[in-house]
């Protein structure tokens, strides 16, 4: 197995990814997103723009967040489902995607058409990004996956990048390592700390460390028989 460096959830923060990014080995690790590129932070059109061209050349995997989830379904239904996507930090998003153009838009149709006509490359990247990813013993996913299921990949597409306590504090029968974000690692610990939360049982490992909230922006090296490092970078 290829060695893997994992990155929880970035929601925005450029800064943070590019220097957290100086501790990849991009000749020797493949890169693996958790989800939630976008949203809230200071340049999410600009994360997605950048982990794009970074795909291109290179061995990268960005697995659906929720977050992304939201923009598609916001793209479908610009004007119903507008005042809930800009709650979640969507604005940010569309603005930075946008750029001058955003003010040229009256209407979430309108911003919708202008994002389709002008981000057209970035909208199929997020449209292509799969619900996980298998390597050897572990699974990256976004949220987790249905624990009850005989076959964890029977899991509805939606829990993959939405459910929370039934999946962290389940009983993982899957013989499966599961490398997460979605939950900020602040809402896990009892003292609000920003570092990595292993489950109890060390089958679940949530990398989200609440970048975007004040928190650090974590990555773990992940080889076939141990997590072997892990880096944070803070504004």
């Amino acid at each position: 197995m290829k060695p893997i460096f994992a990155v929880g959830d970035v929601h925005g923060e450029l800064g943070l990814l590019i220097k957290l990014l100086e501790n990849w080995q991009r000749d020797r690790e493949k890169l693996v997103f958790v989800g939630d590129l976008i949203d809230r932070g200071e340049n999410p059109g600009g994360v997605i723009r950048f982990v794009r061209e970074l795909s291109q050349a290179n061995d990268v995997v960005a697995v659906r967040g929720n977050h992304e989830a939201m923009l598609l379904d916001w793209l479908e239904e610009p004007a119903r489902r507008m005042s809930y996507y800009s709650s979640q930090g969507g604005m940010e998003t569309i603005q930075t995607l946008l750029g001058p153009d955003f003010k040229n838009a009256a209407s979430p149709e309108e911003l919708r058409d202008l994002i389709l006509l002008k981000n057209q490359e970035e909208i199929d990247f997020i449209k292509q990004m799969p619900l996980y990813f298998e390597a050897e013993q572990y699974v990256f996913v976004h949220a987790g996956v249905d624990l009850t299921k005989e076959d964890w990949h029977d899991t509805d597409p939606h829990d993959f990048y939405w459910i929370r306590e039934p999946f962290l504090f389940g009983k993982n029968r899957t013989g499966r390592v599961f490398i997460i974000g979605h939950t900020p690692v602040q809402n896990l610990h009892k003292d609000g700390s920003s570092h990595l939360w292993v489950a109890p049982d060390r089958t679940k490992l949530n990398i989200d460390g609440g970048a975007v909230f004040g928190g650090t922006l974590n990555a773990v090296v992940v080889e076939k028989e141990a997590i072997t490092g892990s880096f944070s970078a803070l504004k």
